[in-house]
């Protein structure tokens, strides 16, 4: 998660800073040889593919920090967040790939770093390949899975994360439901927040906020790198010299990166995505075919899906898109709401005497996503003045939800009416406005733009 972090190094270089600046940053950046002697590596495709992990190295997080920001325990060497980060020939796409900690991997044979024992290839969750040999076994073991060749890594831990999020004054975040955890102490309620570095680490750190762990985890950290972009890249932080170089600095003082990332890199990243924005970005996780993948003397696994999982390894090596451009939506943007309309049962009544209101009805709802049943009647009253949304109370959040599909409309619960929602259409009824969930799919694979997933404009 803190991987998120090293991406904006490359997103912040837009601004074509000065080589004077960025080369007086320079020796801020611990570097090694991270590919040193590597052989039967894959082809090299277009673009530019960076790996980026991140450590839970707490080495310089004070004892306080430790305390509020539930930062407890010893680090395990091991990577919290895996991704690899594609950087289209043109300069115009980023696409970002989340590698599950838990994936089932194979390593190649290799030294343990440790022990100085030699190791043949064997199973092993993704995130402990660098407990065992560090910064190269990770990489031979992404490259082994994904027949992508890596070309760049960065490394970022929890300080460098924290002080980023602080010199840029917070980043936005927006939530249609309270988020609470208390393995981290994240408590947000639902609405907009700018976090700061220590609430920003909870907010891309915490996993029991519902069954979907890791890979619920993994889409938040999708949608704070997007809010991230979006902040850099419309709050003038690029156009000021000085505030460029306290976020680089800030970036750069706890950043392990390879030999050969250096000012000139990031100068040509720079001069060639002037123009980048959320819309420019991309994310997704890697397809997952098999929950719960037991391996004797490794655990649970994730096991991917491997026809999936290609196709979506293909497209990095072909620098291609990893999902069919969209055409953008005509007239006002989608209503965000906290349950998709796709799961939402609609019954539509006709409250007025207008003929054929209640058919008007049911199928713009139908458009819209909302599963009408087709088949709509008169209400009782037929003198109903504002239209009524009636519900269970413990569909309330599907009520919202259509609610807000019908503008002006009243929300009326009714106990024990179960989980089809009715509308019953009034005289005031004009139109259905078009919704959206707030939150992308959970389901892995699924791609999303990064301007789909940050907060609307205000």
């Amino acid at each position: 998660m803190r991987a998120v972090t090293a991406l904006s190094v490359v997103v912040l270089a837009s601004a074509g800073i000065g080589h004077a600046v960025l080369s007086s940053l320079d020796s801020d950046i611990s570097r090694f040889d991270a590919f040193k002697d590597m052989k039967n590596r894959p082809r090299a495709g277009d673009g530019m593919n960076v790996l980026m992990v991140g450590t839970d190295g707490r080495d310089e997080i004070t004892e306080e920090e430790r305390r509020k920001y539930r930062l407890g325990g010893a680090p395990c060497h091991c990577t919290d967040t895996i991704m690899i980060v594609h950087i289209s020939e043109d300069r115009e796409r980023a696409s970002v790939v989340s590698l599950p900690r838990d994936s089932y991997a194979e390593t190649p044979g290799h030294t343990d770093r440790t022990t100085g024992e030699h190791h043949k290839g064997h199973p092993i969750k993704l995130n402990a390949a660098y407990a065992e040999g560090g910064p190269q076994l990770t990489i031979r073991t992404v490259e082994n899975m994904t027949r992508v060749k890596i070309d760049h890594y960065l490394e970022v831990d929890f300080t460098s994360f924290m002080k980023t999020v602080d010199v840029l004054g917070g980043v936005r975040i927006c939530t249609v439901q309270p988020l609470k955890d208390s393995y981290t102490g994240l408590d947000l309620p639902a609405g907009s927040h700018t976090l700061m570095g220590g609430q920003a680490l909870q907010y891309v750190r915490a996993r029991h906020l519902d069954g979907a762990s890791d890979l619920s985890r993994m889409k938040r950290q999708q949608r704070f790198l997007a809010a991230l972009i979006d902040r850099a890249t419309s709050s003038g932080i690029l156009l000021n010299p000085l505030k460029f170089r306290d976020v680089t600095r800030a970036v750069l003082g706890s950043v392990r990166a390879d030999q050969g990332f250096g000012t000139d890199e990031l100068l040509t990243l720079g001069r060639a995505m002037r123009n980048f924005s959320p819309s420019s970005s991309e994310f997704t996780t890697v397809p997952i075919g098999q929950m719960g993948y037991a391996v004797k003397g490794v655990g649970s696994t994730l096991k991917w899906d491997p026809a999936k999982s290609e196709r979506l390894f293909d497209a990095l090596r072909e620098d291609e898109p990893l999902a069919a451009p969209k055409p953008r939506p005509k007239g006002p943007a989608p209503v965000r709401v906290p349950v998709d309309p796709k799961q939402i049962r609609v019954q539509v009544e006709n409250g007025t005497r207008t003929s054929g209101l209640g058919k008007r009805v049911d199928d713009a709802l139908a458009a819209t996503g909302f599963r009408t049943t087709r088949a709509p009647r008169n209400a009782e009253d037929r003198a109903v003045g504002r239209t009524v949304v009636a519900y269970d109370p413990r569909w309330d959040q599907s009520a919202k939800s259509l609610a807000a599909a019908l503008p002006g409309s009243e929300l009326k619960p009714v106990k024990g009416q179960g989980a089809t929602l009715k509308v019953i259409a009034g005289a005031d009824f004009e139109k259905v406005a078009k919704v959206r969930p707030a939150d992308p799919p959970q389901e892995s694979g699924t791609v999303v733009r990064g301007d789909e997933v940050v907060c609307g404009k205000e």
